[in-house]
Parts: C-alpha cells; sequence; structure tokens
C-alpha cells in the first residue's frame, strides 16, 4: 500500500466539502487539493468524481461561458448526508490520532 492509497479517501471527503459549498469542476478541485498538499493527477481525480456521481454523492451538469463547456459537479442530498456522517467519524478519528502521538 502506498501513502497515496491513503489519502484517497480524504481527497473525496474534500471533494464533498467543496461541492457543499459551490459547485465544483475538475480543475478548479485539483488546484485546490494541490492547495492542501494533494498531488493528484487528472487521471486519478476525474475517476473520482466520476465514481462519486456514479454512488449518487454528486451530480453533474455541462456548463458553458469559456472558451469550452465543463462539467460541473454539485453534491446531492445523499452526498451531504454521507459528507455530514463522515465530519463525525472523521474528528474521533483525528482526535485519537492526535492524543495518541
Amino acid at each position: 500500500m502506498t501513502d497515496k492509497d491513503l489519502y484517497g479517501g480524504l481527497i473525496r471527503l474534500h471533494i464533498l466539502y467543496h461541492a457543499a459549498i459551490e459547485p465544483v469542476f475538475g480543475l478548479g478541485i485539483m488546484e485546490e487539493l494541490q492547495r492542501h498538499g494533494y498531488d493528484i493527477s487528472a487521471g486519478t481525480l476525474y475517476p473520482m468524481l466520476h465514481g462519486l456521481e456514479r454512488k449518487g454523492y454528486l451530480i453533474s451538469s455541462r456548463e458553458s461561458g469559456g472558451r469550452s463547456p465543463r462539467r460541473v459537479y454539485t453534491i446531492t442530498g445523499k452526498g451531504r448526508s454521507a459528507l455530514n456522517d463522515a465530519k463525525i467519524k472523521v474528528r474521533e478519528l483525528f482526535g485519537e490520532l492526535i492524543r495518541g502521538c
């Protein structure tokens, strides 16, 4: 297992979190993740976005307005509920990680 294997869930939570604030798109969320230290390629990110959509956590639409249309992802009710549940679990885990060091 690589370190990247450990971070996949955190990256998905980041995506849901930001999609709960406003719709996200690939390049924009990739840049946001880079600000948090995640070096993620489009080849890794887009399958994650598609997977979150397939599972019903996100819904996408095509948005035009720039040079070319882009796919924009918005959180669903199921995604919002999953994010709220994850916040409880993450808070508990991080508490244990911090106290355990």
